[in-house]
């Protein structure tokens, strides 16, 4: 069990969790070009630079958190955290408020960013548009949240594809080359941007760890330290590749889409709809608004799940009308919060959560989590408990329990 020689990880299983990741990262949000526009675009070249460092915090963190949880054979993210935290378990709690306050977000830049589609597609009027996006999240949470989520992988991948063609035509189309222009960046303005590079580069990494809790269910297959890290090196060549691609778009295309109306809200369709590719166009508002309802949908879904079983709502027996009334609640909250428009979401309401990520779950992981996964390692093995399926399919804990452990690890 103490022995270094483990089992080699296959490709397809690291890839498979490494487009985990990916899939989160490059969904309707990073799509719509805003958050690489309000993070990366105006930096220059301090700008590529800087995606690149996020995607390396935000992976290297993702792996931690995965040797963490597998190694102890852990059964939820409270865990984890109690784990990381020891002897200060309390201190989970700061993931929680991080957590919840970032599901917020998402969801309220979901519904914002389709009503912004539907405002430009339809013209309709941005107030009604959210109020007809959030009905409509409503009603598929409550009856037709399984179609939507089994339906999700395939819209993301459409969105990829179609948002990457865009990425390279527009490339190709651009007046100035992308090497004119960072060139010219660098002479005018030096390292002046780096220390804002920098900054960006943990609040991009620090709001993306919303998707942890999904990253260490998923990772649940990996079993040793080298997998854990082949997956999320894999990851970050997906994620880096994709994100670099939409900043040199976008780069080419800044004034272009900055001189329109309304333009940087949607950055990506506004510089699709300049190209003057109707099919391209077409497929991909479709494509981005069918994503961002499929964003609301799910996360609203798995966030109704963990509440509507409080003891609040013990005196409804009727479990779609428990579920109606929490996703209502989150709905109203979310489209209260998206009254401010996509970009104030992105720019200051995912900002301020990047910091508290930054402070509750990068820099713990990559501190305290490698010294702890690193000691833990080395007195129990590189290779994982192996775990057992437990009832509904879900993972139970390995038999093989350290008694270091901590109590606090048990809920």
């Amino acid at each position: 069990m103490n022995g270094k020689h483990t089992a080699k990880t296959p490709f397809i299983l690291a890839f498979s969790v490494g487009a985990v990741l990916f899939s989160a990262h490059a969904g309707g949000g990073f799509a719509t070009g805003n958050q690489a526009n309000t993070y990366f675009v105006g930096l220059g070249w301090a700008g590529i630079v800087s995606a690149i460092v996020a995607m390396l915090l935000l992976t290297l963190t993702m792996r931690q958190a995965m040797v963490m949880y597998n190694a102890r054979g852990l059964t939820s993210y409270k865990e984890l955290f109690q784990v990381l935290y020891h002897p200060f378990d309390k201190l989970e709690w700061l993931f929680e408020i991080f957590f919840y306050i970032m599901v917020l977000m998402a969801v309220a830049a979901a519904i914002s960013g389709a009503a912004s589609a539907l405002e430009g597609y339809f013209r309709i009027d941005y107030r009604l548009a959210i109020v007809l996006v959030g009905a409509l999240v409503l009603m598929l949470t409550i009856f037709g949240a399984g179609i939507v989520r089994a339906a999700s992988t395939y819209m993301g991948i459409a969105i990829l594809v179609t948002a990457i063609t865009i990425y390279a035509v527009g490339i190709c189309q651009s007046e100035s080359s992308i090497t004119a222009i960072l060139r010219a960046d660098m002479e005018a303005r030096g390292f002046g941007g780096m220390p804002q590079a920098i900054v960006n580069a943990l609040t991009y990494a620090g709001f993306q760890c919303v998707t942890l809790p999904t990253m260490i269910a998923c990772g649940t297959p990996l079993q040793d330290r080298r997998g854990c890290g082949k997956a999320m090196w894999i990851s970050f060549a997906m994620n880096t590749v994709a994100l670099v691609l939409s900043i040199f778009m976008l780069q080419a295309w800044q004034s272009v889409y900055m001189s329109v109306e309304g333009g940087s809200t949607i950055p990506t369709l506004t510089a699709c709809n300049v190209m003057g590719i109707d099919q391209l166009t077409t497929v991909y508002g479709i494509c981005l608004l069918l994503c961002l309802i499929s964003t609301g949908v799910t996360t609203i879904y798995g966030f109704t799940a963990r509440f509507e079983k409080l003891p609040l709502f013990r005196g409804i027996s009727s479990a779609p009308i428990r579920s109606a009334i929490v996703s209502a609640f989150i709905i109203v909250v979310s489209i209260s919060i998206s009254l401010v428009g996509l970009s104030n979401i992105i720019k200051y309401g995912y900002g301020y959560c990047g910091y508290l990520g930054v402070a509750v779950v990068v820099i713990p992981f990559l501190t305290v989590g490698v010294y702890k996964n690193r000691a833990y390692l080395r007195s129990h093995g590189e290779t994982f408990p192996q775990r057992q399926e437990a009832a509904g399919g879900a993972p139970a804990p390995a038999k093989t329990v350290s008694t270091t452990r901590p109590a606090a690890q048990c809920d």
